[in-house]
């Protein structure tokens, strides 16, 4: 086995003033953020999107496998094909497999089955996790932490999207299969998360909600 290689960190040791402003300005910048539902259909730059994919790609992983894959969507008629399927494993969840308690839940949010926004907002962002590797021989190679280090993934990707002022939506339909079988992806990817991004509507309203307290979410022991 050969020896592991390494390199100098890139990293600048910030004064402590520095640190707190960098840590509130960006803690500023994404307490603004909120899931939005309604999109207006004005066109995003590709460049955006690539480069917020970019800095997802940059999160940590199991033993560096890096398990994921980001399939960028514009099209229209591929849009449209998510959005039929969608709605249809949605309005079968709304209906029949949702317990009530899930759909009280819910209700503050004010969903329902109808999924307009996966077709009118410019991108989807669909997010795969890769359960396994595929080397060139056809064997399967393991990867770890999947699920951790796809969702750290997404974590940035939803940070550098709205960093690039733009607004988004984290979307898990009930039973998520048919976005392999659209996008025609190979049978070690899964999906994971499916992200709609663009601009709010003009006048778009969010539910007012609000996040738990630090005290709620936070235990100190120093």
């Amino acid at each position: 086995m050969p020896e592991p290689a390494f390199i100098p960190i890139e990293f600048k040791r910030l004064d402590p003033d520095q640190q707190s402003a960098k840590a509130r300005a960006f803690y500023e910048m994404l307490r603004t953020r909120r899931t939005v539902r309604d999109f207006a259909p004005d066109p995003v730059p590709f460049e955006l999107i690539e480069t917020a994919i970019r800095t997802a790609a940059t999160a940590p992983s199991g033993a560096n496998r890096q398990p994921w894959h980001f399939v960028a969507i514009s099209r229209l008629d591929v849009k449209q094909k998510i959005r039929e399927a969608a709605e249809a494993e949605e309005r079968e969840f709304y209906d029949h497999r949702a317990p009530e308690e899930w759909l009280e839940a819910l209700q503050p949010l004010g969903t329902d089955w109808q999924k307009p926004f996966l077709e009118i907002a410019p991108w989807l962002i669909v997010v795969f996790r890769e359960d396994y590797g595929l080397m060139n021989s056809g064997d399967k190679e393991k990867n770890y932490y999947v699920m951790e280090s796809v969702g750290i993934a997404c974590g940035l990707l939803l940070a550098a999207l709205h960093a690039a002022g733009l607004a988004t939506l984290t979307h898990t339909p009930s039973r998520m299969g048919f976005l392999a079988q659209i996008l025609s992806r190979p049978k070690n990817e899964k999906p994971y998360l499916l992200i709609p991004v663009g601009y709010p509507a003009e006048g778009v309203k969010v539910p007012n909600i609000q996040k738990k307290p630090l005290a709620k979410i936070m235990t100190l022991i120093s």
